[in-house]
């Protein structure tokens, strides 16, 4: 990894932007888009992977940003559930299911990594960075 500036640099939050563009295309291709209560929690959980992400890298601190980390984890999780929601009602295609839930299960482990590394690194934050 490259050095990073912003939570754009991350490929965590590149692939949870990914995420949240393909559930909107389900959204306007599919059954899915009439279910509203549904597609609102789908539409929230999808977001909230990447906001959280974007949310604490603003604040710099290391250990809160492995918390936020781990809520992104749970909110892709949550997303994936609701695929099976929404494939189990036969409002996508287990096509579209699997292509999801696959970069769910990316996203998950790429969160993991991160939060693993994050954990092994001596470094606290860029707010703990003494100019």
């Amino acid at each position: 990894m490259g050095k990073v500036e912003s939570f754009e640099d991350l490929e965590v939050w590149k692939l949870a932007r990914e995420i949240c563009s393909d559930v909107e295309t389900l959204f306007e291709t599919t059954a899915l888009g009439k279910r509203y209560s549904l597609l609102n929690q789908m539409d929230r959980s999808s977001g909230s992977v990447m906001d959280n992400i974007a949310e604490e890298f603003g604040r710099g601190g290391n250990l809160e940003f492995r918390n936020f980390l781990g809520f992104s984890r749970g909110s892709c999780t949550e997303l994936k559930s609701q695929l099976y929601r929404a494939k189990d009602k036969n409002l996508i295609s287990e096509l579209e299911f699997k292509q999801l839930a696959n970069k769910c299960e990316k996203e998950i482990a790429k969160i993991t990594a991160f939060i693993n590394f994050l954990n092994r690194s001596n470094f606290k934050g860029s707010k703990f960075k003494k100019d």
